[in-house]
Formats: structure tokens, sequence, C-alpha cells
């Protein structure tokens, strides 16, 4: 007898049972549907991409969690370790064939080798939606208002969408002679709710001295309001501009559209990738902060001059699915489900598998999910099986039945059963009662 290979998975990396898959593809679902409702279609890209593709401005710290290998045609190769940085290749590929300003939403797995958590996968499902074609505050306003619209449409209770303009941030360097020090400063600040404030000090002392660290801690403190917040690091800026005028829109723009009081103007909000170039911004779940952000993007006007000489300025957002998910199942909110199926067709009489196949049809003609169970089994085994699938309704058609012209419609949950006739074949009395009986349980 052949050895037996040990079934496991890598670290980092998981199945998903029915149950898990459901609750994710329903998330998936209602995000679908927003997307489209302001008007972004889907796209696809490869999973594997040439390296110095991916790898062209990601910046250290990501280079080191990418999966990077040669492939059988000795050709340096990785895998996408986020849908942006494909997008503008995309983006730069198919330019011609596409129109100008577009919208997209990408609905797919990212690899990143990075250490695990909650929330936190080497193989996870990300949700990304962008504008290309246009550096307007319109443009941003509507990524911001699609990421409120999409939070809601979830129903996970309060969130708060923090936002920030990088440029307003890069002129106070500017005024602290530290410009050349942005990029170490970037990550520090973007790991200011990691590692706490006394903590983030420490290490900007370190790196600045502790006058300047204490400029920055300044800096980044959010005043009691949105417009007394952009105020002030306007002033420590060096006064107005087209960074800090663009805040201005993006609010007057939001609050015109009636969003609700959860977009905050969080001066400590960097994003710790290169590629943004102007507003960024993070959504957090007011239950549970301590998870991190669970959709953020930004502007990154010049990520695809990497693949073109054409400009392409781009906002967009993305949604990390899984992150979400384990947020939700902290919270005690999602919604799982074994299966799709309404009604089982029970198999009582094997000759009687045309009616059951008739009436499966005639269900799911109606839009109930139906489905026949395969084989005849004990009628404790079918119901058994009904069980494990939360299949609400079943469908009794036995010879005595079939004579009768009637079969019996049980309730699952109730044990409680109906009858409907089903003579000549004909499924419509059924069909209305089972439609009936579901409707009634919610099913």
């Amino acid at each position: 007898m052949a050895e037996i290979i040990e079934p496991r998975v890598l670290k980092g990396f998981r199945d998903y049972l029915p149950q898990d898959e459901t609750a994710r593809r329903a998330l998936m679902e209602v995000l679908e549907r927003v997307f489209r409702s302001f008007g972004f279609v889907p796209i696809d890209t490869p999973a594997l991409e040439y390296a110095e593709v991916l790898l062209g401005k990601g910046g250290g710290e990501t280079d080191k969690q990418v999966y990077r290998f040669k492939d059988n045609g000795d050709r340096d190769v990785a895998l996408r370790f986020d849908l942006t940085v494909p997008f503008a290749r995309f983006m730069a590929e198919h330019v011609d064939e596409l129109y100008l300003p577009f919208r997209r939403y990408h609905m797919a797995k990212v690899w990143r080798g990075e250490n695990t958590q909650r929330g936190r996968y080497r193989e996870f499902m990300q949700c990304d939606f962008d504008i290309v074609g246009s550096d307007s505050a319109s443009a941003d306003t509507d990524i911001i208002l699609l990421i409120s619209d999409a939070i809601s449409a979830l129903d996970v209770g309060g969130f708060t969408l923090r936002i920030n303009h990088r440029g307003v941030f890069n002129r106070f360097l500017d005024s602290l002679g530290l410009r050349d020090k942005s990029v170490p400063i970037l990550r520090l600040v973007d790991k200011a709710e990691k590692v706490g404030s006394d903590e983030l000090r420490r290490l900007l002392s370190a790196e600045l001295g502790d006058a300047s660290a204490g400029k920055l801690l300044g800096y980044i403190a959010k005043e009691s309001g949105f417009e007394a917040t952009l105020e002030k690091i306007e002033g420590l800026a060096g006064g107005p501009a087209a960074d800090t005028q663009r805040l201005r829109d993006i609010w007057r723009n939001a609050s015109a559209a009636g969003m609700p009081g959860s977009l905050v103007l969080d001066p400590s909000i960097t994003r710790g990738l290169d590629y943004y170039t102007g507003v960024v911004f993070e959504t957090n779940l007011d239950a549970m902060p301590e998870i991190g952000s669970v959709c953020s993007g930004g502007r990154y006007d010049e990520l695809a001059s990497l693949y073109t000489t054409k400009r392409l300025p781009g906002v967009g957002s993305s949604i990390g699915l899984d992150r979400l998910l384990a947020a939700l199942d902290a919270l005690g909110t999602v919604k799982r489900r074994s299966g799709y199926t309404q009604v089982l067709i029970l198999d009582v009489e094997e000759s009687l598998a045309p009616s059951y196949h008739k009436i499966a049809r005639a269900l799911r003609a109606a839009g109930i999910a139906a489905e026949v169970y395969p084989e005849k089994k004990k009628l404790s085994q079918q119901f058994a099986y009904a069980e494990r699938k939360a299949i609400p309704l079943a469908v009794i058609l036995g010879a005595e039945e079939a004579e009768r012209g009637q079969a019996q419609l049980r309730d699952l949950a109730s044990r409680e059963s109906a009858t409907a006739a089903f003579a000549s074949g004909d499924a419509a009395e059924l069909v209305a009662r089972a439609a009936e009986i579901l409707a009634r349980r919610g099913a």
C-alpha cells in the first residue's frame, strides 16, 4: 500500500469550508452591488507577474514580503502582493482600449510573506476600487463616499474614515528641513497606533532628535474637528496651498452628499507604501479598532509612470476581506450558512425520480434553490443531511402521495407538514405553497 501523504496547508494559508466561504461570498456580493451603483466595472489580472513589474516601486519592506522565484523558463517572477501595482501595469498596457476616467473594481487573492496574526494571512482576498484618469477633488470624494456606502452596506456598526494628505505632510517636513528623511518618518508615523505614543516618541527622537520629534508629534495630533485640524496643519505646513484646498473641497463635497460624521482628518495617517502622492485614508471599525484598518488607500498620481509616459493620475482603496471577516467573527455578526438549498426533494421511490427532478426544476424556475437527494436511503439519513445543510423545507413524494396526486411539504424546523397538489406532473401549487412557507420563515 502506498504511503499516505499527510494533508496539510502552509502557515498563513487556509482552506475555506462552506460556512466560511458563503460568509465571504455574501460580503463580496454586497460590495459588488455598491461598486456597480457608483458606475465601477470589474477587471482581472494574472496572479503571477514579472518581478520587475511588481517591485518597481513597492518599498523595502514590501520587497521582503513578496513571493519571488525563478519559473521553469528561468524568468524572474513574483506573486502579486496587492492589486494596485498590477492595475497600474494594466492601465499602461490597455489605456488605448479603455476610456478615461476609468472606474474599476477587482476582487482577487494576493500574497505576502509576512508574520501571521488574527485577521492577517499570507494569502488573502482584497477588494480594490479605483478611478484613473482624473486628478480632482470629485474623484477623491467619490472613493471616500464609496467606502462609506460599502462599509455601511455591510452592516458592521459604526466606523471612522480617517483621511490625510501626503502633500501637506511633506510641506511640514520641508519646514523642519527633514524632507530627506521622509521615507523613514512616514514608516514610523504609519506605525503610531501599533507601537503607542511613548514608543513612537522614542523612535522619532532616535531618528530625528527630541526637538524635531516633539514638533512632529504636535503636528500629527488631531484637533476637535475636521476644519480645526485642517487650519492647524495648514499653518504648520507654511500656509494655504493646493493640498489643503483639496482637503477643503473633499470635506465640502462629502458634507453636501450627506456623508455621516465618520469622516475625520487625521494627520497621523500616512500609509507606508511609497507610491501615494496625495490624499490617503484608512477605515476602522469603532467596535474593534485594535484589528486595524479594514479599508485603506489613497491617491497615486505617479505610479503608472513606471510603465508609460502617459500621465494616468489615480485614486483608489482596498478592502481587506479576510481582516474584515475576522473582525465580524469577533463581534459575532457574521452570518454563516452551510449551503444555499431552500428545498430538498427526498428520494422515497426510485421510480419517481423523473417527478423529483420536475419538481426541482419548477422550484428553481420560481427562484427557489432546490436539490434532489441523489439516491434512496432511510428518511432519517436524508433528514440528517438536510439538517447539516440547514435546509428549511423538504418535499416528500412517495408512491402513496403520487397516487393521491399530493406531495407533502415538511417544515424541517417546526416539523409541521402541509400538502400541495401534484397531479399530472403539475407543480404550480407545490411551488406556490413552498414559496409561502419559505417567506413565512424568512428563508
